[in-house]
This record gives structure tokens, sequence and C-alpha cells, in this order.
């Protein structure tokens, strides 16, 4: 059972930059994709940025030019780059890995000030 452990989180302006890690207890190479979703009160959790084993990415609309995803698999850690940060992008951000199921790490907040 691969445990998922996201860091990095907190408080910014608007403006701003924030990077997050996803520590994973084993090999993320045994996931076929990693991604990363957000879940702001009230919301569904969403999608933000997906990464394949292969390394193919996918990005949702509202961040597609101001976030991205990589994956260190030395490391077995999953990163999201967020530049340019928006209020609208304050939510609880969430690591996943997918292989016949889904793992999920315990969420980093984010929060961005106007």
């Amino acid at each position: 059972q691969v445990q998922l452990v996201e860091s990095g989180g907190g408080l910014v302006q608007a403006g701003g930059s924030l990077r997050l890690s996803c520590a994973a207890s084993g090999s993320i190479l045994l996931f076929n994709a990693m991604g990363w979703y957000r879940q702001a009160p009230g919301k569904q959790r969403d999608l933000v940025a997906s990464i394949t084993r292969g390394g193919s990415t996918n990005y949702a609309d509202s961040v597609a030019g101001r976030f991205t995803i990589s994956r260190d698999n030395a490391k077995n850690t999953l990163y999201l780059q967020m530049n340019s940060l928006k209020p609208e992008d304050t939510a609880v951000y969430y690591c996943n890995g997918q292989d016949w199921k889904d793992y999920w790490g315990q969420g980093t907040q984010v929060t961005v000030s106007s």
C-alpha cells in the first residue's frame, strides 16, 4: 500500500508562487498516472493537472499556463509549481496516484489572499 504525503501549501498573496510536493512511500513508476486535484469549500474535487508514466501532461483550463506538473521518479515525488496565483486558486490540494485503484494524500491547504 503506497502512501502519498503532500507538503508545500500555505498562505500567499495574489500573484505569488508556491510549489507543492507529493512524496510517495514507494515507487511512483507503479502508477499509470498521477495528478493534483483541488477542493474548495462547498465544491466538488476537481482535477488540476495530471501526468502519465510516460510524461504526458494535462491541465485544467483555469490553470493552464500558470501551473506546471512534474515528477522525479528517482525521488518518488510529484510536484506542482503554481505561479501567478489567484484568490480563486484557494482550496485544499490533493495528490492522486492511479494504478488499478486510486490513492490519495491527506491534502494541503493553499490560501491566496487578494
